[in-house]
């Protein structure tokens, strides 16, 4: 017989102080746990990856997220199963419900792609596996999972594009490299520029799919793509929060406060410093639209869309408003965006008291010079209406939002 190895990743990444007691405690075996065939092994030891092994009882695996520095409960997890081919377990959760609409994610190709498990499997707090006879290695996740080596394969099909840099932004407190591409007219002489961030929340990885779809656009031959190359020069930054993505952490709720609460004062995190050093410079006056991208909370109706986040100022908000039925014209891919379902600010959680905590990047994007348009827009985990939220439609919304902010600013240059 053998024992069912449990792996807890919570110190793996970014935390070398503890390299040796992670080390000499990772492959304890837990006592009174057996396989019924071969040696079975859960972990997260691989970027992104998070999860809290508790103990195991027969084919029953006990776990939570690891939520380490977030204030209050939130639900990102991410690990892998080696070992149990041909065998049924059943993971469960002991921190609260943490599936999305369409159940966990799975992916059979070590990371590489990944679908969606479906509500079937999930009853309560757990849900259920059947491992194929082949399947030595498969790896669940709350949602689709994007890290640096995703972004490196994305960036890998436009080596050698002449509208194409990417440059650093600044070194991460954990002393990784915090990328900024550069895409579009970037001589030095646009029209108009724009930036697009991306996870200032460490777990809301499926923004990173919509921003490879809008960069797509901008680098391809066609209409949109041309006018961005003669006019616009796009910033893009899509981790904001690197040490959190490659980490596996939550992010959101981080202590003291997160990234998108450190727009004011003194920034604690670099990223977010060398945003405010360097945005202002580059724009010469020039940057027009600033749009933030965000994935809400875990589930539920008003979760269940797309929308954006209505600012406090009157004068944005209305330009929002007019934004929104812009680029509800231009929805041509699967996932449906409607208007009506922006969250006004005062309405529902967007209020005073969600703010108290720090300020956002819109709210300092717009009061940057020239900015006619701030926003941040939510892109839901699994599922808007009836469709699912995966790699290719979330890539199609990117695509569609590219082609309503090209629309945008083109009408702003007339």
């Amino acid at each position: 017989m053998h024992r069912l190895l449990l792996v807890d990743g919570q110190s793996w990444f970014g935390r070398p102080a503890l390299a040796v007691l992670a080390t000499a405690l990772l492959w304890r075996p837990v006592s009174g746990a057996e396989a019924r065939e071969g040696s079975v092994a859960v972990d997260c030891r691989f970027p992104g990856g998070n999860i809290v092994a508790e103990r195991v009882e027969g084919d029953e695996v006990y776990l939570h997220q690891d939520l380490r520095d977030t204030n209050g409960w939130w639900f990102w997890w991410y690990f892998r199963v080696r070992g149990a081919s041909d065998r049924q377990l059943t993971f469960r959760f002991t921190h609260r419900n943490v599936f999305a609409a369409r159940g966990p994610a799975i992916s059979t190709e070590g990371g590489t792609s990944w679908r969606w498990l479906g509500p079937q499997c999930v009853r309560g707090d757990s849900f259920s596996y059947v491992f194929g006879d082949r399947e030595e290695e498969v790896r669940f996740a709350f949602a689709f999972p994007y890290v640096e080596k995703d972004l490196r394969r994305f960036l890998a099909g436009y080596r050698g594009h002449p509208h194409l840099s990417v440059r650093p932004l600044c070194r991460s407190r954990g002393g990784r490299r915090v990328e900024r591409i550069h895409a579009g007219r970037i001589d030095g002489d646009p029209t108009c520029r724009l930036i697009l961030t991306a996870r200032h929340h460490a777990c809301e990885s499926m923004a990173n799919f919509v921003l490879e779809g809008f960069l797509q656009v901008v680098l391809e031959d066609s209409g949109q793509g041309q006018w961005f190359r003669r006019h616009a020069e796009v910033m893009a930054i899509p981790f904001m929060d690197k040490d959190g993505v490659e980490e596996g952490d939550q992010g959101k709720n981080r202590r003291p406060h997160d990234h998108n609460r450190d727009y004011a004062g003194q920034s604690i995190y670099p990223s977010v410093g060398a945003v405010r050093r360097l945005v202002p410079d580059w724009s010469e006056g020039r940057l027009q639209v600033a749009i933030d991208l965000h994935c809400p909370w875990v589930r539920g109706p008003s979760n269940e869309v797309i929308f954006q986040v209505g600012s406090s100022n009157p004068v944005m908000w209305q330009r929002q408003a007019s934004f929104g039925r812009l680029l509800e014209r231009c929805c041509r891919g699967p996932l449906p965006y409607q208007a009506a379902n922006d969250v006004p600010f005062g309405k529902s959680w967007n209020t005073d008291a969600n703010r108290r905590g720090g300020v956002t990047f819109t709210m300092w994007a717009e009061q940057l010079e020239g900015v006619k348009l701030a926003t941040c827009i939510e892109i839901p985990y699994a599922t808007v209406g009836d469709t699912a939220v995966d790699a290719d439609t979330a890539r199609a919304f990117g695509r569609d939002l590219a082609h309503a902010v090209q629309k945008y600013l083109a009408g702003q240059s007339r």
